[in-house]
């Protein structure tokens, strides 16, 4: 193993990974940009994560390999970033990958000059030309050449470069208020990209659209409209009976490479799971299917197993690969499932799983269920109760022996905003499920995130052996906040409504753009990049700007504070003409200007605490499905909501559009309510 270099003092396990490479790396800082000054060297930026199947293929190729290191050492100074820590470098230096090559991706490599202004990029190089791209040494020599003897017109480039960085970073201008027609139209958008063959929308590679389904969820059931319904649970549906979803372990693999969900790329990423959960939540609310309340379960159900840390944490993510192969945690072959179950239930169990000789994945099987399995007992001369039994034993019959195998690497850094989206996940799950087990989780991470992600009072983004690391950004901010607002509803304790009101106080007094009245994804404390980045669309994961208009709007109901209402009105109004050109990546805010226009119901619930009857009053506003509400169901002195309501007197209140409805102690009445 070759001597530790610098990232052998960080706490992010991918850069932990690079700290026994041949390559003088250093973490993203000033100590690197001092030296490239110093020496006049150019600066290689390298950007991955510990899940990327392909971050490590490349390491493997360049970065241990010594003849590159020690050329990237005596020309350049390596930099290494973990982009889930750091996504706001990620953020600036993706945008300047893709204007640069027209599309973009991990591993990222970003070639700068000593003031962190970009003048080529790229993605993966292999170590030898292949396939049209040129081998990763021929590029670092062709560009620290340019660098020597041509520095001036290189200089000129990243100024250009940084120009339109900046430019890309400014959506003042137009703004647009809203309307449900609007909103309709956002949605047929959608719904005309719809794979009806698969569910989903466009072809491969298919990643899950969780926010564009709750947002056409909403429209569906706003306009009781049977076409979108039809898009919303014929994809849920695929996805939870394709290879996307771990049959045998539950949870959701981050995409598949083709289109009808069979095989996907085998990494686990904790915030697909959480905006999946949640929205197979709402999906049991609003159909009542309880295959969708099965995938939920079980996928949170995962979450506890393999991603919670013995603090109440969410860690990170799971690698795609196991000893160094992609997938091999995951897959089957026929003889091994037969050998397990035995030749009765194991041939029924191959029938529904389509599991074959042959197998259906590189000689493997993935499982998967490509029929309906009323067909499949239908054709198999059982009945569906027979099937659903040996379907269960089986699965936790492979889980068992799956347990056996080397397991993939496990990425344990906390991320304060993607734990904060689990948290509203767990908080929902509790609530529509009246399940204690789930409050429980919820309990423990909220007073994980209070407890060690804050430092001197502030925030922070990333937690790993007991060190805080890197102040909040906008995604954690809002994140936690969202997750906070949750839990209180699941909860229905002070200290996290509080504490989400505090974080949208220091969202509005740090994060907000006094002249756009947008948001940044960066405080204004924040160490200087080379441009602010603000990032409004919701890719994988939502963007902050669209969780702060969630949170803002709710909280300005809670608490009757107009400000939070105008700031949240503002932001939304100033993205709004951009979301209705490209819906498909504005989907989180799309739902939120759903909740903007909504006649939101408000629910308080008074009763002594502990009493059955108030419980069944609790237990009919949770399960409904109700995207567009605020709920209180304790004595809560100081809130709007809950002036004038004797807290120890059985009843539900239910106030809508400014009009509210007779108390009723009775649940089929406040079911009728509901609505």
């Amino acid at each position: 193993m070759s001597k530790a270099n610098r990232l052998i003092n960080e706490t992010s396990p991918y850069l932990l990974q690079h700290a026994h490479n041949p390559v003088d790396w250093y973490p993203w800082g000033e100590e690197a940009f001092r030296r490239a000054r110093e020496e006049g060297k150019p600066v290689f930026l390298s950007i991955g994560y510990s899940a990327c199947h392909w971050c490590h293929v490349m390491e493997r190729e360049s970065f241990e390999d010594a003849e590159t290191a020690a050329q990237l050492n005596a020309e350049w100074i390596s930099i290494k970033v973990d982009r889930e820590e750091r996504p706001d470098i990620d953020s600036i230096y993706m945008t300047a990958t893709q204007m640069l090559t027209g599309h973009g991706g991990w591993p990222m490599s970003v070639f700068l000059t000593p003031d962190a202004k970009p003048f080529y990029a790229g993605t993966y190089f292999p170590p030898a030309e292949r396939h049209g791209m040129p081998s990763f040494r021929r590029v670092l020599s062709h560009l620290s050449h340019l660098y020597r003897d041509d520095r001036e017109k290189l200089v000129e480039a990243s100024e250009e470069i940084h120009d339109a960085l900046v430019r890309s970073s400014d959506v003042a201008g137009a703004r647009l208020a809203m309307n449900y027609v609007d909103l309709d139209a956002a949605a047929a958008r959608l719904a005309a990209n719809y794979d009806r063959a698969n569910g989903g929308f466009g072809g491969a590679p298919k990643f899950p659209p969780s926010m564009s389904l709750d947002f056409l969820m909403r429209v569906a059931d706003r306009n009781d409209d049977p076409a979108l319904r039809e898009i919303v649970v014929t994809t849920l549906r695929r996805m939870a009976r394709g290879g996307i979803f771990d049959q045998a372990g539950g949870g959701f693999h981050r995409y598949s490479v083709d289109a009808r969900w069979l095989a996907p790329h085998f990494e686990k990423m904790l915030y697909d799971n959480a905006l999946l959960a949640r929205l197979y939540v709402r999906a049991w609310q609003w159909t009542r299917d309880e295959e969708f309340r099965r995938v939920a379960n079980e996928t949170l159900d995962f979450v506890v197993r393999e991603m919670t840390s013995p603090e109440g944490g969410f860690y990170s993510t799971l690698d795609a690969d196991s000893e160094g192969v992609e997938g091999k945690f995951y897959v089957w072959s026929r003889e091994e499932v037969m050998s397990l179950l035995g030749d009765e239930e194991g041939g029924i169990f191959c029938a529904l799983f389509d599991v074959t000789d042959r197998g259906n994945w590189e000689g493997h099987n993935i499982l998967n269920l490509p029929r309906d399995p009323v067909e499949v007992a239908a054709a198999l001369g059982v009945t569906v109760e027979r099937l659903a039994g040996v379907a269960a034993r089986g699965r936790c019959a492979l889980y068992g022996r799956r347990a056996e195998r080397v397991r993939p690497g496990r990425d344990e850094k906390i991320l304060a905003g993607w734990n904060g989206w689990m948290l509203a996940a767990f908080s929902e799950a509790a609530m529509a499920f009246d399940s204690d087990a789930h409050r429980a989780v919820a309990r423990g991470n909220a007073e994980f995130l209070l407890g060690k992600m804050f430092s001197d009072g502030k925030l922070h983004r990333s937690y790993k052996d007991g060190r805080v690391k890197i102040g909040a950004l906008l995604e954690d901010v809002t994140g936690v906040a969202w997750g906070l607002l949750a839990a209180f509803e699941a909860l229905q304790e002070r200290r996290w409504l509080d504490a989400a009101k505090a974080l949208a106080e220091d969202l509005l007094a740090r994060f907000q753009d006094r002249e756009d009245a947008g948001f940044f994804d960066t405080p204004d404390d924040h160490e200087a990049l080379i441009t602010r980045p603000r990032d409004v669309f919701d890719n994988a994961t939502p963007a902050g700007t669209s969780v702060a208009i969630d949170v803002l709007q709710r909280l300005a109901i809670l608490f009757g504070d107009e400000r939070y209402a105008r700031a949240a009105t503002t932001a939304l109004e100033s993205v709004a003409p951009i979301a209705m050109k490209h819906p498909s990546g504005f989907g989180f805010i799309l739902g939120a200007a759903e909740f903007s226009l909504a006649k939101v119901k408000e629910i308080v619930i008074t009763g002594p605490d502990g009493d059955d009857a108030k419980r069944a009053l609790i237990r009919v506003a949770g399960e409904s499905y109700l995207p567009h509400r605020v709920l209180i169901s304790s004595d809560q002195p100081g809130l709007p909501l809950s002036e004038g309501r004797d807290p120890q007197k059985l009843a539900a209140y239910v106030c809508e559009g400014y009009a509210c409805a007779a108390p009723t102690a009775d649940v089929e009445e406040l079911r009728r309510l509901l609505g």
